[in-house]
C-alpha cells in the first residue's frame, strides 16, 4: 500500500476538530414556581450532556465548564454572573462553543440575541448550538442561522416576557391596593408574620429603637446627633440588624460589603418620615424601569400606594404628626450642641421671608435677619430681637390663645345644650353659589366646545388641551365646593367641645414656662418686624375661624 503523504495527513487531521464546550443553563424565577420538571437546572444539563453524548462525528468534545445562572431574568446580560463568567471565558480563548437547551434560556431580549448570533459569537469564532424550538448549529448548519424563523422566536421570547412581566406587576398592585405587604423585608421595627407572609408584626427590639429616634427628635436632638448617639451605643443600623440580629440574607447594595455599617442621618431621616410606623402601609416607591432595564426610578409620592392601619402601629400619630412639622423647619444645631435651640425653625423676617439666625452677644441672645447679618445688608435691615424679649411676648401670646380655647369651650357647651338651631352662615352660602355658577359655566363651555368640534370648528387637538383644561378648572372647584360644604355642615350640626384647636390649647391651661415641645404643637411660624414687633401664626387658624362664626351665629338673635 503507498504511503500517504504529509500533506494528506495534514489534511485529514485538519478534518477534526476539538470543541471546548460552555454548558449555559439558566432557570428564571418564572420557571422556579413552574411545575414542568424540565426547566429545572438538573434536567437541562442532563438534556445538553445527552446531546453531547451522541456526537459521532470524529471531532472531540470537552466539557470545559458549566455556567448556572439561577433565577435570573434573560431580558438582561449584565446582571447574569455566570454568562458574563462564560464570555470573559470565550475572550481568553478557554471555550470556543456553547451549547444550550433553547434560546430562551439564553436570551430574552430581541436586540441582544441578534447582537450575541450575529456578531459577537461570530467575532470570536464561536460555535453556537440550541437544541429546542428552532434547532440551531452555526458550525454544522450555518444557513439555519439565517432563517426567518430566529428572529421571530426571539420576538416571541421577548413577548413572553413582557406579558409575564406585566402580569407579575399587576398582581403585586392588586396587593399593594388592598394593604397586603409584597416586599422581601420588613421594614425596620416589623417582623414578616410567620402565619401570613403578607402581614407584619412589631419586632419589639427594633420597635424600641424606632420609638427613642423620635423622642429624641421631638427632644430636640438634630439627625446627626441622634446619629451620634446611636452609633456611640453600639445600636445595630437597620441594615447590620437584618443581617446579623435577624440571620436574612439581606444587601443594601449602596453599603460596601467589607465594611461594617454604621447609622447615618439618611437612615434616620428616612425612619422619622416613613408612615409605616404609624400602622399605615406604604408601598411603590421604587419601580423597575422596564422589564429589560433593570435599573430602579423613584416614583412620586401621589403614585404610592398607601393603605391606611393595615398593622399594629409603633409611633402615634399624634407623635407622628409631631415629628413630620419639625422636618419641615430648618433644625439645624449651633456649634457643640447636640440640642436645637427653642426658636430653631420657627422664626422668619416678616420683610424678606427668610429664617433669622442666632447671636449670642455677651450674655444676652438676639436675633438677626439672615439676609441681612450673612448676606447683604443693603438687602434687608437688621430686624433684631432680643431672646428674652421674643420669649415673654410668644409665652404672653399663647397664654391669651389658652384663655380663648377655655372660654370659647364653656360658650360652646352652652349652645350644644340649648335646643338645637340650626345655624347658617350668609357669606358660606354666598360662597358656595358663587362656586357652583363657576362651575356650571365651565360644564356648559365644555359642551360647547364639543359640539363645535362635532361641528368642525375646533381641530381634534385643540378640543382635547381645552377639554383637559376644563377639566382641571372643575376638579379644582369641586375640591373648593367640598370643603365649603364642609364648613357648612359644621356650622348647621354644631361643634365638638374636642375640636382639635380647642382640645389642643386647652391643655396648656397652666402653662408657665415656653419650651420647644410648645411651640411644635401650637405654632405655625413667628414674623419679626423691622423695630422688634412679632406676629405669630399659630396652628389650627381654620378650626379657630370656623368655631369664631359658629358662636357669632348661635349667640346672635338672627341666626336661623
Amino acid at each position: 500500500m503507498a504511503r500517504k503523504s504529509r500533506a494528506e495527513i495534514e489534511a485529514v487531521k485538519a478534518k477534526f476538530r476539538v470543541w471546548r464546550i460552555a454548558i449555559y443553563i439558566r432557570l428564571s424565577k418564572e420557571d422556579a414556581r413552574c411545575l414542568d420538571e424540565s426547566e429545572s437546572v438538573t434536567n437541562q444539563r442532563a438534556i445538553i450532556e445527552d446531546h453531547i453524548a451522541g456526537f459521532n462525528d470524529g471531532d472531540e468534545y470537552i466539557i470545559v465548564d458549566e455556567y448556572v445562572d439561577d433565577g435570573i431574568s434573560g431580558t438582561t446580560d449584565d446582571e447574569r454572573d455566570d454568562f458574563q463568567r462564560m464570555l470573559s471565558d470565550i475572550k481568553r480563548g478557554r471555550v470556543n462553543c456553547v451549547i444550550v437547551k433553547d434560546l430562551a434560556r439564553s436570551f430574552r431580549n430581541y436586540s441582544d440575541q441578534g447582537y450575541y448570533l450575529d456578531d459577537w459569537f461570530p467575532r470570536y469564532n464561536v460555535r453556537f448550538i440550541s437544541l429546542f424550538h428552532q434547532p440551531l448549529d452555526s458550525y454544522k448548519e450555518p444557513q439555519n442561522m439565517r432563517s426567518i424563523a430566529v428572529p421571530i422566536q426571539g420576538v416571541l421570547n421577548e413577548n413572553h416576557c413582557a406579558e409575564t412581566s406585566d402580569k407579575v406587576r399587576e398582581v403585586f398592585d392588586m396587593k399593594r391596593r388592598s394593604g397586603e405587604h409584597i416586599g422581601s423585608f420588613a421594614a425596620y421595627g416589623y417582623l414578616k408574620d410567620p402565619k401570613d407572609k403578607n402581614a407584619l408584626v412589631v419586632d419589639e427590639e427594633a420597635a424600641g429603637v424606632v420609638r427613642d429616634i423620635f423622642q429624641m427628635f421631638l427632644d430636640g436632638m438634630s439627625k446627626n446627633a441622634i446619629v451620634r448617639h446611636l452609633n456611640d451605643h453600639g445600636v445595630l443600623c437597620p441594615a447590620a440588624y437584618k443581617r446579623e440580629r435577624l440571620g436574612l440574607k439581606y444587601q443594601n447594595p449602596s453599603l460596601d460589603p467589607g465594611k461594617h455599617p454604621l447609622w447615618c442621618a439618611v437612615t434616620v431621616g428616612g425612619i422619622l418620615k416613613n408612615r409605616m410606623y404609624c400602622g399605615d402601609m406604604v408601598q411603590g416607591r421604587y419601580r423597575m424601569k422596564s422589564y429589560k432595564v433593570h435599573v430602579q426610578e423613584i416614583v412620586p409620592q401621589d403614585e404610592w400606594y398607601i393603605v391606611e392601619n393595615t398593622h399594629e402601629a409603633i409611633i402615634d400619630r399624634e407623635t407622628f404628626d409631631k415629628a413630620q412639622r419639625l422636618l419641615m423647619r430648618d433644625t439645624r444645631t449651633g456649634p457643640q450642641q447636640k440640642k436645637l435651640y427653642p426658636f430653631s425653625g420657627f422664626l422668619k423676617c416678616a420683610d424678606c421671608g427668610k429664617a433669622m439666625t442666632r447671636s449670642k452677644v455677651g450674655n444676652a441672645v438676639y436675633y438677626y435677619c439672615r439676609t441681612y447679618k450673612d448676606q447683604s445688608k443693603s438687602a434687608c435691615t437688621k430686624h433684631t430681637i432680643k431672646h428674652i424679649q421674643l420669649e415673654a411676648a410668644v409665652l404672653y401670646a399663647i397664654q391669651q390663645q389658652v384663655y380663648l380655647a377655655v372660654d370659647f369651650s364653656k360658650t360652646i357647651e352652652q349652645i350644644n345644650k340649648a335646643p338645637l338651631v340650626k345655624s347658617q352662615s350668609k357669606k358660606l352660602h354666598d360662597a358656595i353659589e358663587q362656586k357652583e355658577r363657576e362651575l356650571a359655566k365651565i360644564v356648559r363651555y365644555k359642551q360647547a366646545i364639543y359640539q363645535d368640534w362635532k361641528d368642525g370648528e375646533l381641530t381634534h387637538s385643540d378640543y382635547r388641551h381645552m377639554k383637559e383644561d376644563y377639566e382641571q378648572q372643575a376638579e379644582a372647584l369641586n375640591q373648593v365646593l367640598e370643603r365649603l360644604r364642609e364648613e357648612q355642615r359644621e356650622l348647621e350640626n354644631g361643634i365638638d367641645t374636642e375640636n382639635p384647636f380647642l382640645a389642643t390649647f386647652r391643655q396648656y391651661q397652666n402653662i408657665e414656662k415656653l419650651t420647644r415641645d410648645v411651640l411644635i404643637e401650637l405654632v405655625d411660624h413667628i414674623k419679626v418686624y423691622e423695630g422688634g414687633s412679632i406676629s405669630i401664626v399659630f396652628r389650627f387658624a381654620d378650626e379657630l375661624r370656623r368655631i369664631r362664626e359658629f358662636i357669632e351665629l348661635n349667640t346672635h338673635s338672627e341666626a336661623v
